[in-house]
């Protein structure tokens, strides 16, 4: 597994209904461990844990779910246990569903969040699928979250409209991504001024039912190809003032024009 499906399987089990006897498995799972590998430490068979609970995978984690508010009392107990040391775990991670815990025993450094929020470390374990976590891909954590969602964004853009796949049209697909990927980078750069605006005002102008969403984002790429002194001329809604215009060609011209008549025609 590469560290994008990673991610998107451990936000997956995080939004699940916690199970704290399935949790040590599927967190095991989630980093790419084999359906036999996990049959042999369920059985016991692998698992050399000596904590109540725990599940010790040899050359890897020694990992245990424990009682509500408990979680930093069996980190430690992780930490200290002689099993660990033999099997020569390089993690030991303790939660009770509620709170989060873990530390790398090579670097000592630690983990300490609530359960929901753990995904947003996954960097941090990579190891346990054999990634090596150079300082690079520790500080992209929330640009490989990015990266598994716009591609599912993608996905199903292609589903829903197969034809934006062919040789035609795929330029088009392509542009439109791009342009959307600076939006996503402006809003958390500061590039555009408010918090979230381009996600804001689509949520806020767009239909109960999305009907309209195609269009207030296609009016978002056109006014942010008009300059400021020009958009009251050129007829761009007022909801729309509060982007910049973007130099350098992104957002010119409607990428769909020459498709219109057609199903699934968009003014974006």
């Amino acid at each position: 597994m590469n560290a994008v499906e990673i991610e998107e399987a451990i936000s997956r089990l995080a939004a699940e209904e916690f199970d704290a006897g399935e949790f040590p498995f599927a967190f095991l799972a989630a980093f790419g461990n084999k359906a036999t590998t996990i049959r042999r430490l369920r059985s016991g068979s692998t698992n050399s844990s000596d904590v109540d609970g725990g599940v010790l995978q040899r050359n890897n984690i020694h990992l245990a779910v424990c009682e509500s508010g408990q979680v930093s009392m069996m980190l430690g107990a992780l930490r200290d246990s002689a099993a660990t040391a033999k099997g020569k775990a390089k993690f030991v991670l303790a939660t009770d569903g509620e709170q989060f815990e873990a530390e790398d025993l090579t670097s000592g450094e630690t983990v300490a969040c609530e359960y929901a929020q753990f995904p947003d470390q996954f960097g941090f374990f990579l190891p346990l699928a054999g990634i090596t976590t150079v300082r690079q891909i520790r500080e992209s954590t929330f640009d490989i979250k990015a990266t598994g969602r716009l591609n599912r964004l993608y996905v199903q853009l292609l589903k829903d409209n197969p034809e934006w796949g062919t040789e035609e049209r795929r330029h088009d697909m392509n542009h439109f991504m791009a342009r959307l990927i600076f939006c996503f980078f402006a809003e958390d750069t500061d590039i555009f001024n408010g918090d979230d605006l381009f996600t804001s005002t689509v949520s806020r102008m767009s239909e109960s039912g999305s009907g309209n969403t195609h269009e207030i984002i296609g009016e978002l790429f056109r006014a942010m190809n008009i300059r400021l002194e020009d958009r009251a001329e050129e007829g761009t809604p007022r909801w729309a003032d509060a982007f910049p215009h973007v130099n350098g060609g992104l957002f010119s011209g409607s990428l769909w024009t020459r498709y219109a008549g057609r199903r699934n025609a968009r003014t974006c």
